[in-house]
């Protein structure tokens, strides 16, 4: 499989670590220098950039009927556009705020829970993440698809970064440090226990493995997906 790196930072150099491992080809490398470059000549474009250039290389990579795996957070306002031009040009796409498997998983999980608490009242429901101090975008993707999935299955309206005095607002407490690839936590209390689903990276070699998968499941698709597609997790 011949693969365009759309996005030559940390990601895009463990990506690149492991296609090679498992025995695929890097056909083409762009980074911010990039002024233009063409996809005629590769399988599949994966995109770990910037939320300002994350649009641009999906949109091209869909023009050139390439499929693309994006993993970049921060531009979600133009999602909907991108799978409607993906569904025109009949291409094939896959977004995912985190490709770690166990992360996946992890999303899963928390809608049990979430599902589950949602009928006592006693529990109130708040996330926590840190990420290095490097990372761009507060929050992360990762916790807001596990706000909004609590959303989605709970009486909250909205998620808000902490802190919130609305308690129709779920609150999302942001940290940055030092060396930390990614931890997130969802925290269920009561006056009575605490519940609470973590889930810490250790390294970025989940998030690359993650990615590559979906690469390889992509191709000869046409399509929208998602990783619960490619991990049959429901």
């Amino acid at each position: 499989m011949k693969i365009a790196l759309l996005g030559y930072g940390k990601m895009g150099k463990v990506i690149e670590s492991i296609a090679l491992n498992r025995g695929h080809e890097i056909s083409l490398k762009v980074d911010k220098d990039t002024k233009d470059y063409d996809l005629s000549s590769v399988d599949v474009a994966i995109d770990f950039s910037t939320p300002k250039s994350a649009v641009d290389n999906i949109r091209k990579a869909l023009e050139s009927k390439v499929p693309v795996i994006s993993g970049t957070t921060g531009w979600l306002s133009e999602l909907e556009d991108i799978k409607t031009l993906c569904k025109e040009k009949k291409g094939a796409f896959i977004y995912a705020s985190n490709f770690s498997i166990g992360v996946n998983i992890f999303f899963e999980l928390n809608k049990s829970l979430a599902k589950m608490i949602n009928n006592l009242t006693d529990y109130n429901i708040d996330l926590e993440e840190i990420h290095h101090i490097h990372k761009l975008d507060i929050p992360s993707g990762t916790a807001i698809t596990l706000a909004e999935d609590v959303i989605e299955n709970s009486n909250y309206d909205s998620w808000q970064l902490a802190p919130s005095d609305d308690p129709k607002k779920l609150d999302i407490n942001a940290k940055r440090q030092d060396n930390v690839c990614g931890t997130h936590k969802v925290n269920y209390n009561s006056i009575n226990d605490q519940i609470s689903l973590t889930h810490i990276a250790h390294n970025r070699e989940g998030f690359g493995l993650g990615a590559v998968i979906a690469a390889e499941w992509i191709i000869g698709k046409k399509g929208v997906f998602t990783m619960n597609d490619i991990l049959n997790l429901k």
